[in-house]
């Protein structure tokens, strides 16, 4: 079982508005960065979307995983357990139902802990990511959040 350490981060320019997310991958002497910017979708919804997107990105299951996130939104919906009771309830009334499925999908596939750090507090690994979420934001050809709902 592989030990990695995941940093992820998610803004959007308004909300909604632009977004984009950013995640680093640390396993050993290995290192992966990760980012991609949306034209509409919600800053839940990048911060989330970084953590799939980091899990996802991960060869093989049964890894031991840590990640470090400055959105107490994901951080305090997986472990508090907020998620289990939304998904035991068919997510009734809840936002972000296609992510967070997408979610436990992957997460189900790890070992996986969060740690929540405080965001623009000199982490170098989550400015980093900030720098990578923004930058996409503002970048061009955005994708499109398929599931995003507009209010």
């Amino acid at each position: 079982m592989a030990q990695i350490t995941m940093y992820t981060d998610g803004s959007s320019l308004g909300n909604p508005g632009p977004g984009g997310y950013g995640v680093v991958l640390i396993s050993g002497p290995y290192r992966k960065e990760i980012t991609a910017g949306y034209r509409l979708t919600t800053n839940n919804r990048m911060e989330l979307l970084a953590v799939i997107v980091g899990l996802e990105a991960l060869k093989a299951d049964g890894n031991d995983v840590t990640i470090y996130s400055d959105s107490q939104y994901v951080v305090n919906s997986v472990e508090k357990g907020w998620v289990f009771d939304w998904e035991r309830k068919n997510y009734k009334g809840r936002k972000n139902e296609d992510l967070w499925r997408r979610f436990l999908n992957v997460y189900r596939r790890h070992s996986v802990r969060f740690v929540w750090i405080k965001g623009h507090a000199e982490n170098p690994e989550n400015e980093l990511c900030d720098r990578m979420a923004n930058g996409s934001a503002h970048g061009v050809n955005l994708n499109v959040d398929e599931g995003y709902i507009p209010e």
